[in-house]
Protein backbone atom coordinates (compact mmCIF):
# COMPACT_ATOMS: atom_id res chain seq x y z
CA UNK A 1 0.00 0.00 0.00
CA UNK A 2 0.93 3.33 -0.65
CA UNK A 3 2.51 5.39 2.31
CA UNK A 4 0.03 7.98 3.43
CA UNK A 5 1.37 11.20 5.52
CA UNK A 6 -0.80 14.41 6.45
CA UNK A 7 -1.03 17.19 9.49
CA UNK A 8 -3.79 16.57 12.30
CA UNK A 9 -5.26 19.73 14.10
CA UNK A 10 -6.42 18.95 17.91
CA UNK A 11 -8.88 21.83 18.61
CA UNK A 12 -11.72 22.32 21.18
CA UNK A 13 -12.72 24.40 24.09
CA UNK A 14 -9.98 24.99 27.01
CA UNK A 15 -9.51 21.53 29.64
CA UNK A 16 -11.00 18.90 27.04
CA UNK A 17 -8.32 16.84 26.60
CA UNK A 18 -6.27 17.77 23.45
CA UNK A 19 -2.95 17.77 25.08
CA UNK A 20 -3.98 14.49 26.70
CA UNK A 21 -4.86 13.04 23.45
CA UNK A 22 -1.84 14.03 22.01
CA UNK A 23 0.52 12.39 23.73
CA UNK A 24 -1.39 9.06 23.80
CA UNK A 25 -1.47 8.98 20.22
CA UNK A 26 2.00 10.27 19.63
CA UNK A 27 3.38 7.94 22.51
CA UNK A 28 5.49 10.36 23.85
CA UNK A 29 4.78 13.64 26.27
CA UNK A 30 4.81 16.11 23.84
CA UNK A 31 2.69 18.58 25.02
CA UNK A 32 2.65 19.97 29.07
CA UNK A 33 -0.92 18.56 30.93
CA UNK A 34 -2.52 20.08 33.90
CA UNK A 35 -6.20 20.35 35.29
CA UNK A 36 -6.25 23.94 34.34
CA UNK A 37 -7.90 25.47 31.19
CA UNK A 38 -5.73 27.36 28.94
CA UNK A 39 -2.60 25.58 29.61
CA UNK A 40 -1.44 25.26 26.02
CA UNK A 41 -0.59 28.93 24.84
CA UNK A 42 1.24 27.35 21.42
CA UNK A 43 0.36 25.28 18.84
CA UNK A 44 2.77 22.35 19.31
CA UNK A 45 3.38 19.86 16.96
CA UNK A 46 4.13 15.99 17.74
CA UNK A 47 4.75 13.78 15.19
CA UNK A 48 4.17 9.93 14.99
CA UNK A 49 5.70 7.43 12.13
CA UNK A 50 5.17 4.22 11.40
CA UNK A 51 5.75 2.02 8.15
CA UNK A 52 2.96 2.73 6.58
CA UNK A 53 2.46 6.53 7.54
CA UNK A 54 3.22 9.99 9.03
CA UNK A 55 1.09 11.91 11.07
CA UNK A 56 1.70 15.24 12.36
CA UNK A 57 -0.77 16.43 14.91
CA UNK A 58 -0.82 19.83 16.01
CA UNK A 59 -2.13 20.47 19.72
CA UNK A 60 -3.78 23.85 19.88
CA UNK A 61 -4.70 26.58 22.48
CA UNK A 62 -8.11 25.83 23.85
CA UNK A 63 -10.78 28.35 22.21
CA UNK A 64 -11.94 30.74 24.34
CA UNK A 65 -13.22 34.40 24.71
CA UNK A 66 -9.27 36.63 24.87
CA UNK A 67 -9.30 38.99 27.96
CA UNK A 68 -6.01 39.84 27.25
CA UNK A 69 -3.37 40.03 24.17
CA UNK A 70 -2.16 37.05 25.13
CA UNK A 71 -5.44 35.34 25.23
CA UNK A 72 -5.83 36.95 21.37
CA UNK A 73 -2.33 35.37 20.30
CA UNK A 74 -3.79 31.90 21.68
CA UNK A 75 -7.28 31.85 19.34
CA UNK A 76 -5.18 33.05 16.65
CA UNK A 77 -2.96 30.55 16.86
CA UNK A 78 -5.97 27.62 17.46
CA UNK A 79 -7.69 29.17 14.27
CA UNK A 80 -4.15 29.41 11.96
CA UNK A 81 -4.30 25.24 12.80
CA UNK A 82 -7.84 25.18 10.81
CA UNK A 83 -5.77 25.57 7.89
CA UNK A 84 -3.69 23.61 5.56
CA UNK A 85 -5.01 20.35 8.00
CA UNK A 86 -5.64 16.94 6.72
CA UNK A 87 -7.68 15.91 9.24
CA UNK A 88 -9.41 17.82 12.13
CA UNK A 89 -9.76 16.34 15.12
CA UNK A 90 -12.65 18.26 17.37
CA UNK A 91 -12.96 17.14 21.36
CA UNK A 92 -15.89 17.75 23.43
CA UNK A 93 -16.72 16.74 26.86
CA UNK A 94 -19.14 13.95 27.45
CA UNK A 95 -20.44 15.48 30.27
CA UNK A 96 -21.77 18.22 28.30
CA UNK A 97 -25.30 18.65 28.22
CA UNK A 98 -26.22 20.92 25.42
CA UNK A 99 -24.38 22.83 22.91
CA UNK A 100 -22.76 25.91 24.53
CA UNK A 101 -21.18 29.17 22.84
CA UNK A 102 -17.94 27.90 23.09
CA UNK A 103 -18.63 25.36 20.99
CA UNK A 104 -21.14 27.00 18.58
CA UNK A 105 -18.17 29.08 17.66
CA UNK A 106 -15.51 26.62 16.89
CA UNK A 107 -18.38 24.83 14.33
CA UNK A 108 -18.57 28.04 12.66
CA UNK A 109 -15.16 28.00 12.03
CA UNK A 110 -14.62 24.59 11.12
CA UNK A 111 -17.75 25.00 8.96
CA UNK A 112 -15.10 27.18 6.99
CA UNK A 113 -12.88 24.33 6.21
CA UNK A 114 -12.64 21.64 3.44
CA UNK A 115 -10.90 19.48 5.75
CA UNK A 116 -12.52 16.39 7.17
CA UNK A 117 -13.54 16.35 10.84
CA UNK A 118 -13.76 13.77 13.14
CA UNK A 119 -15.85 14.27 16.51
CA UNK A 120 -14.47 12.90 19.76
CA UNK A 121 -16.67 12.75 22.91
CA UNK A 122 -13.87 12.87 25.24
CA UNK A 123 -14.22 11.82 29.29
CA UNK A 124 -16.67 9.12 28.45
CA UNK A 125 -15.81 7.18 32.01
CA UNK A 126 -17.63 10.12 33.43
CA UNK A 127 -21.11 9.94 32.28
CA UNK A 128 -23.46 6.83 31.44
CA UNK A 129 -23.54 5.35 28.22
CA UNK A 130 -26.99 6.00 27.45
CA UNK A 131 -26.35 9.51 27.62
CA UNK A 132 -24.10 9.68 24.93
CA UNK A 133 -26.41 9.09 22.05
CA UNK A 134 -28.66 12.69 23.07
CA UNK A 135 -25.17 14.53 22.42
CA UNK A 136 -23.95 12.93 19.35
CA UNK A 137 -27.57 13.11 18.09
CA UNK A 138 -27.04 17.37 18.85
CA UNK A 139 -23.67 17.64 17.72
CA UNK A 140 -24.82 15.50 14.14
CA UNK A 141 -27.38 18.28 13.82
CA UNK A 142 -24.92 20.96 13.55
CA UNK A 143 -21.85 19.86 11.05
CA UNK A 144 -21.41 17.01 8.64
CA UNK A 145 -18.75 14.97 10.82
CA UNK A 146 -16.88 12.30 9.15
CA UNK A 147 -16.98 10.00 12.19
CA UNK A 148 -18.05 10.39 15.92
CA UNK A 149 -16.22 8.40 18.37
CA UNK A 150 -16.51 8.30 22.10
CA UNK A 151 -13.48 8.17 23.83
CA UNK A 152 -11.34 8.93 27.19
CA UNK A 153 -7.96 10.18 25.99
CA UNK A 154 -6.65 8.57 29.08
CA UNK A 155 -7.24 5.23 27.83
CA UNK A 156 -5.01 2.91 25.75
CA UNK A 157 -7.65 1.50 23.68
CA UNK A 158 -8.37 5.49 22.56
CA UNK A 159 -5.37 5.31 20.54
CA UNK A 160 -5.83 2.73 17.29
CA UNK A 161 -8.97 3.33 17.22
CA UNK A 162 -8.69 7.24 16.03
CA UNK A 163 -5.36 6.31 14.45
CA UNK A 164 -7.30 3.98 11.77
CA UNK A 165 -10.07 6.54 11.70
CA UNK A 166 -7.14 8.79 10.71
CA UNK A 167 -5.62 6.83 8.44
CA UNK A 168 -8.83 6.33 6.33
CA UNK A 169 -8.44 9.94 5.65
CA UNK A 170 -4.80 10.40 5.28
CA UNK A 171 -3.60 11.34 1.49
CA UNK A 172 -1.32 9.52 0.02
CA UNK A 173 2.48 11.35 0.80
CA UNK A 174 6.11 11.07 1.11
CA UNK A 175 7.45 11.95 4.80
CA UNK A 176 7.86 15.94 6.30
CA UNK A 177 10.11 15.15 8.75
CA UNK A 178 12.83 12.19 9.83
CA UNK A 179 11.46 9.31 11.40
CA UNK A 180 13.26 9.80 14.76
CA UNK A 181 11.72 12.87 14.92
CA UNK A 182 9.15 13.55 17.90
CA UNK A 183 8.55 17.00 17.89
CA UNK A 184 9.52 20.72 15.89
CA UNK A 185 9.77 22.15 19.22
CA UNK A 186 13.56 23.71 19.75
CA UNK A 187 14.45 22.46 23.08
CA UNK A 188 14.59 25.64 24.87
CA UNK A 189 10.67 26.64 24.21
CA UNK A 190 9.89 22.61 25.48
CA UNK A 191 12.16 23.64 28.76
CA UNK A 192 10.27 27.02 29.08
CA UNK A 193 6.95 24.57 28.88
CA UNK A 194 7.82 22.08 31.32
CA UNK A 195 8.70 24.98 34.39
CA UNK A 196 5.54 26.44 33.45
CA UNK A 197 3.66 22.97 33.44
CA UNK A 198 5.10 22.33 37.36
CA UNK A 199 3.66 26.13 38.11
CA UNK A 200 0.28 25.34 36.57
CA UNK A 201 0.50 21.98 38.90
CA UNK A 202 1.95 23.97 42.19
CA UNK A 203 -0.08 26.52 42.61
CA UNK A 204 -3.50 27.44 42.68
CA UNK A 205 -6.43 30.26 40.94
CA UNK A 206 -4.83 33.15 38.71
CA UNK A 207 -1.22 32.67 40.03
CA UNK A 208 -0.06 30.31 37.45
CA UNK A 209 -1.71 31.99 34.20
CA UNK A 210 0.11 35.38 34.98
CA UNK A 211 3.34 33.66 34.85
CA UNK A 212 5.48 33.76 31.97
CA UNK A 213 9.09 31.68 31.56
CA UNK A 214 12.06 32.96 29.54
CA UNK A 215 15.27 30.92 29.50
CA UNK A 216 17.96 33.47 29.18
CA UNK A 217 20.77 30.93 29.28
CA UNK A 218 21.00 27.38 27.52
CA UNK A 219 24.85 26.00 27.67
CA UNK A 220 25.77 22.88 27.47
CA UNK A 221 29.34 22.44 29.37
CA UNK A 222 30.92 19.08 28.15
CA UNK A 223 33.70 19.06 30.62
CA UNK A 224 31.42 18.77 33.24
CA UNK A 225 29.31 16.80 30.87
CA UNK A 226 25.81 19.40 32.03
CA UNK A 227 23.80 21.74 30.44
CA UNK A 228 23.41 24.90 32.13
CA UNK A 229 20.11 26.77 32.21
CA UNK A 230 18.86 29.40 33.43
CA UNK A 231 15.60 31.52 33.37
CA UNK A 232 12.82 33.87 34.51
CA UNK A 233 9.47 33.40 35.40
CA UNK A 234 7.59 36.33 34.96
CA UNK A 235 4.68 36.68 37.02
CA UNK A 236 2.25 39.92 37.00
CA UNK A 237 1.88 41.15 40.93
CA UNK A 238 4.63 41.53 44.39
CA UNK A 239 1.99 39.26 45.87
CA UNK A 240 2.32 36.09 43.16
CA UNK A 241 6.11 36.71 43.40
CA UNK A 242 5.86 35.85 47.17
CA UNK A 243 3.58 32.75 46.32
CA UNK A 244 5.73 31.42 43.68
CA UNK A 245 9.06 31.78 45.89
CA UNK A 246 7.34 30.06 48.90
CA UNK A 247 8.18 30.17 52.71
CA UNK A 248 12.01 30.18 52.92
CA UNK A 249 11.95 29.44 48.94
CA UNK A 250 10.43 26.39 49.16
CA UNK A 251 7.46 26.85 46.08
CA UNK A 252 10.45 27.93 43.88
CA UNK A 253 13.12 24.84 44.81
CA UNK A 254 10.04 22.52 44.36
CA UNK A 255 9.20 24.02 40.81
CA UNK A 256 13.10 23.60 40.18
CA UNK A 257 13.10 20.00 41.23
CA UNK A 258 10.12 18.83 39.12
CA UNK A 259 11.03 20.46 36.15
CA UNK A 260 14.49 19.68 36.37
CA UNK A 261 13.71 15.67 36.40
CA UNK A 262 11.24 16.14 33.61
CA UNK A 263 13.68 18.38 30.99
CA UNK A 264 16.85 15.70 31.92
CA UNK A 265 14.79 12.81 30.60
CA UNK A 266 13.70 15.13 27.45
CA UNK A 267 17.32 16.33 27.09
CA UNK A 268 19.04 12.83 27.79
CA UNK A 269 21.59 14.98 29.95
CA UNK A 270 22.22 16.22 33.78
CA UNK A 271 20.88 19.48 34.51
CA UNK A 272 22.26 22.21 36.44
CA UNK A 273 18.47 24.32 36.58
CA UNK A 274 18.20 28.36 38.11
CA UNK A 275 15.29 30.24 38.23
CA UNK A 276 14.30 33.72 39.08
CA UNK A 277 10.91 35.19 39.78
CA UNK A 278 9.97 38.60 38.67
CA UNK A 279 7.65 40.97 38.36
CA UNK A 280 6.09 42.42 34.93
CA UNK A 281 2.74 44.26 35.94
CA UNK A 282 0.37 43.17 33.02
CA UNK A 283 2.84 41.94 30.84
CA UNK A 284 0.06 39.39 29.39
CA UNK A 285 -0.92 42.82 27.31
CA UNK A 286 2.69 43.87 26.75
CA UNK A 287 3.57 43.53 23.01
CA UNK A 288 7.25 43.68 23.93
CA UNK A 289 7.08 41.09 26.48
CA UNK A 290 4.81 38.79 24.46
CA UNK A 291 7.27 38.83 21.70
CA UNK A 292 10.18 38.02 24.22
CA UNK A 293 8.71 35.07 25.63
CA UNK A 294 7.84 34.10 22.26
CA UNK A 295 4.64 35.01 21.62
CA UNK A 296 4.40 36.14 18.50
CA UNK A 297 2.01 36.62 15.39
CA UNK A 298 0.65 39.62 17.25
CA UNK A 299 -1.02 41.29 14.41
Amino acid sequence: MAFRSGFIAIVGRPNVGKSTLMNLLAGEKVAIMSSKPQTTRHSIRAILTTDEYQMVFVDTPGIHKPKNKLGQFMIKEAYNAFEDVDVILYLIEATDKKVGPGDSMIIEELKKTDAPVILLINKIDLVEKTELLPLMAKFSELHDFQEIIPISAIDAETKPLVLDAIYKLLPEGDKFYPDDMLTDQNERVMVQELIREKLLQLLSDEVPHGTGIEVVRFRENEEKGIIEIDANIYCEKESHKGIIIGKDGAMLKKVGMLAREDIERLLGSKVFLKLWVKVKDDWRNSDFMLKELGYKHLK
